[in-house]
């Protein structure tokens, strides 16, 4: 399935001629790629890649900010204690992941720590990519919506998979009970909100083939959308 798909409250971007990067005489277009957890964003992400889109994962920035040393890792390790510590030192994400995800105030706990100092780095990279670059950049963000951060995006693509998909690939991926699958996809918002932001939206329901397809769709309208730009 590719579609597009506005709010009934009109744009929800800032997007213009000049932020799609023609302010700097480049065509630039950055595009913000959310989804719910385990719906294939890094599968849909990988595709896009190997059609030369340059491709950023806040999961990535948030590997390194919680590298030992650093002022987010100090801080998690001051919030939530060192059980949250593997032997070596380094933070468990998995034993911090199952913290969080039970307890709401502990999970806005750690999004204070975590997201501004992401969403900073995110910025600064969409601005240099606008400022130097051509093509198109991908921002690989779970939390696109929820954050706010699709105000600095031009366009929005959602990632689609339906709940039991999305229970199984938890299931396999991290060894956690059904149960718990749940409660890290009803922590976030639902895929029907999201895809009132949507420009695309691509479903991973199917084979690797039925999304390599989407994808293809997808970027041809995107190459489209460049070559029109000034």
């Amino acid at each position: 399935m590719v579609n597009g798909s506005k709010s009934e409250n009109g744009p929800v971007r800032e997007r213009t001629t000049e932020r799609t990067g023609s302010l700097y005489g480049r065509k630039a277009l950055v595009i913000g790629l959310t989804g719910g957890i385990a719906s294939g964003k890094t599968t849909v992400a990988n595709m896009l890649k190997a059609r030369g889109a340059t491709v950023i994962s806040a999961d990535d920035i948030v590997h390194q900010l919680l590298k030992p040393g650093t002022d987010v890792y100090k801080a998690v390790v001051r919030e939530f204690g060192q059980t949250v510590l593997t032997e070596k030192g380094e933070i468990n994400r998995e034993k911090l992941a199952s913290i969080v995800f039970r307890d709401p105030a502990k999970r806005t706990l750690l999004e204070s720590i975590v997201h501004p100092r992401v969403l900073r780095r995110l910025s600064e990279e969409a601005e240099r990519f606008r400022q130097s670059c051509q093509g198109v950049l991908v921002l690989e963000i779970p939390l696109l919506i929820e954050t706010s951060f699709v105000k600095v995006v031009d366009k929005v693509l959602v990632v689609t998979a339906e709940q039991p998909t999305q229970i199984e690939r938890l299931e396999k991926r991290y060894g956690i009970t059904r149960e718990e699958a749940i409660l890290r996809i009803e922590s976030q918002l639902p895929t029907s909100e999201k895809i009132k932001y949507a420009d695309w939206v691509i479903s991973t329901e199917g084979t690797l083939e039925d999304t390599e397809s989407q994808v293809s769709r997808v970027w041809d309208i995107i190459q489209k959308s460049l070559a029109n730009q000034k």
